[in-house]
């Protein structure tokens, strides 16, 4: 099993145990997606924090371990948005894959899509 495998099926096994000690198999698959997506987001903003996104104030070292920190959890509830989603480590990274081949394609001009065309040096 490889490294994202292995978090995948970590995660997963997480999920499980909480639906089944906190009772909430109810719960349908899209309130799942809601819920995980707030937390996500609550956990953006949490990492935002220790990056000193407020310009108008004194600036202060990073906190390196927390904001590492901060990023694994925004990770946990991605992991949870993929699974609930139904997809595996397989999925993700084909997906991935392809999505950065247009990502790059994007920047280089070599799609068709407007937006993208590079202008003449």
């Amino acid at each position: 099993m490889d490294r994202l495998e292995e978090m995948f099926a970590l995660q997963k096994a997480f999920n499980e145990s909480i639906i089944k000690t906190r009772h909430l198999a109810h719960i349908s698959q899209g309130e799942w997606m809601q819920k995980h997506t707030i937390a996500l987001m609550c956990e953006t903003a949490e990492m935002l924090e220790e990056v000193n996104y407020k310009w108008w104030k004194n600036e202060r070292p990073v906190d390196q371990a927390a904001l590492k920190e901060e990023l694994v959890d925004m990770f946990h509830f991605f992991l949870s948005l993929c699974i609930n989603a139904g997809m595996d480590a397989q999925e993700l990274h084909a997906i991935y894959l392809r999505k950065n081949q247009v990502n790059f394609d994007r920047q280089t001009g070599a799609v068709e899509k407007s937006g993208y065309k590079l202008a003449d040096s």
